[in-house]
């Protein structure tokens, strides 16, 4: 079953020196951080803040390739996870049919973002995150995902939604 998601924000994350975009269903239950790159957060955190730059970055390129083409970005999904990596894809739909391209998360998220598309997620792939949030390294409950996220202070996000 897809769960429809937000951004609800994106933050530096310093211990592993990268970005984190984390994703909440409509009724704050369920939250999936994604550690992304540098360029993909700044992708996403220009459509946060609704800016743009003069010339399309590489984000809105594929978006406009994909008007000229008379098609629309109907929804994206992240829909797998296998060995700590996030898999997503992006759903094409054109008058004849609908498509749906692998795609990487976090690029997914940046064009969903630009066309005003729905973002959902795999209901298994929050379980499974949940599991191996729990399971790795046989952490306590106390080091759990949910326990990071309510340790988060408004001061610790550089962009919000």
């Amino acid at each position: 079953m897809l769960i429809e998601m937000q951004v609800k924000f994106l933050t530096f994350d310093p211990s592993s020196n990268g970005f984190v975009v984390l994703l909440t269903d409509l009724e704050n239950k369920h939250a999936l951080p994604i550690w992304i790159g540098p360029f993909e957060a700044n992708a996403i955190a220009l459509k946060l803040k609704k800016s743009s730059s003069h010339r399309p970055l590489t984000h809105d390129l594929i978006r406009n390739l994909i008007d000229v083409l008379d098609c629309k970005i109907s929804h994206v999904v992240v829909n797998d996870l296998k060995e700590n990596t996030y898999y997503g894809l992006i759903y094409l739909k054109s008058q004849e049919n609908q498509v749906a391209i692998d795609s990487r998360p976090s690029d997914a998220i940046a064009i969903a973002l630009g066309a005003g598309a729905p973002i959902f997620v795999e209901e298994d792939v929050l379980h499974r995150t949940k599991d191996a949030v729990l399971d790795k390294e046989s952490r306590d409950p106390a080091d759990s995902l949910e326990e990071w996220l309510e340790s988060l202070k408004p001061e610790d996000f550089e962009y919000k939604a």
